[in-house]
């Protein structure tokens, strides 16, 4: 199962993505998480539906120092995980 994210609220300069990219990886998750121009952070993942409820409700709590206002969620087509490797971060330093 793949799933999209976007997570709305206080979410860049927190550490929020290495907050995701932790919970994801310990879940075993393939795909990624990146911040959005809008201020954003978008999560593509991918795994187990009963995996993927459990990244659901780490990115709705969010990281120490974070506010989470909105999550919106799509699920994507079960083609979109030939394109995920391990999860990682994308445009990180």
């Amino acid at each position: 199962m793949v799933r999209y994210y976007l997570v709305k609220g206080r979410v860049q300069g927190v550490g929020f993505r290495w907050f995701v990219h932790r919970e994801a990886a310990e879940l075993g998750l393939r795909g990624w998480v990146r911040n959005t121009d809008a201020g954003h952070v978008e999560v593509v993942a991918s795994g187990e539906p009963e995996l993927l409820v459990e990244l659901k409700e780490a990115l709705k709590k969010g990281s120490r120092g974070s506010r989470v206002d909105a999550l919106v969620e799509e699920e994507l087509a079960e083609s979109e995980d030939a394109k995920l490797g391990p999860f990682v971060i994308e445009g990180a330093w």
